[in-house]
């Protein structure tokens, strides 16, 4: 232990360096590698333990319910869905591109797992990811609009690289409510990705939004570059909740 350069290391905040280079310092002596190779090995643990702390940063502010994989998700109960196009999109060029997922479908089906595993994605590769409940955006969106602040918020989504609104229409939409989310789709479109999930197709938005020109506005925005999967299968829910009776 050296106080001085232990000093200097946390005043640097490198912490990993400072809890092993004694346990590095040995092991290099007994591999016999060089000054340079010891070094490197100790800022590589560094920059690890860095890009973890920034991933879990990201996660957490992300606001996911649950943490889903898409490795975790059976695609043998949702024979039905293109687990080829998933697996491409998972590559996270659609972000890149500015494109939007949609999972549209009844309860269970694994449309709020699939769009969580991607949004987790998407944070594992420091991208910045916000994932809501569509009723607590609407309700942000109304208090900011009466309070001024509208323009900031919108501001502040716009700046996100992915946008994921989860369970559309399961409370129905206010005018007022449904001409917010236009403009925040608008401000969005083509300049971030979003993923949305829903309960039902397009042809069931204008009721939910009480003005069927506005829901046509925002279908026209989001669907323009968008991969849409639509998801009839069986609920993952009642399969979980059947199989301690089937066992």
């Amino acid at each position: 232990m050296i106080p001085r350069l232990d000093l200097q290391l946390k005043s640097l905040s490198l912490t990993k360096i400072l809890a092993h280079y004694q346990e590095e310092a040995h092991k290099a002596a007994q591999e016999k590698l060089s000054y340079e190779n010891y070094l490197a090995r100790l800022v590589e643990m560094e920059a690890m333990s860095k890009l973890d702390r920034s991933i879990n940063a990201k996660i957490h502010k992300a606001r996911f319910p649950s943490l889903k994989t898409l490795e975790e998700f059976d695609f043998s109960f949702q024979p039905q869905l293109n687990e080829k196009e998933i697996i491409r999109l998972a590559s996270l060029d659609f972000l890149e591109k500015k494109e939007n997922l949609l999972f549209l479908g009844p309860p269970g089906v694994g449309k709020t797992h699939l769009a969580i595993a991607f949004g987790v994605k998407a944070c594992m590769a420091k991208y910045r990811v916000l994932f809501i409940r569509s009723q607590d955006l609407l309700a942000n969106l109304s208090v900011a609009h009466k309070t001024g602040r509208l323009g900031q918020v919108l501001l502040n989504l716009s700046r996100l690289d992915l946008l994921i609104l989860d369970e559309l229409g399961y409370l129905p939409i206010s005018p007022e409510q449904a001409n917010l989310l236009f403009q925040l789709v608008s401000i969005r479109y083509e300049k971030g990705a979003m993923i949305w999930t829903s309960n039902y197709g397009f042809e069931d938005w204008g009721p939910i939004f009480t003005d069927q020109v506005i829901a046509a506005a925002i279908i026209d925005r989001l669907v323009h570059h968008a991969h849409i999967f639509v998801i009839n299968g069986n609920s993952f829910r009642m399969k979980q909740k059947l199989l301690p009776e089937a066992a």
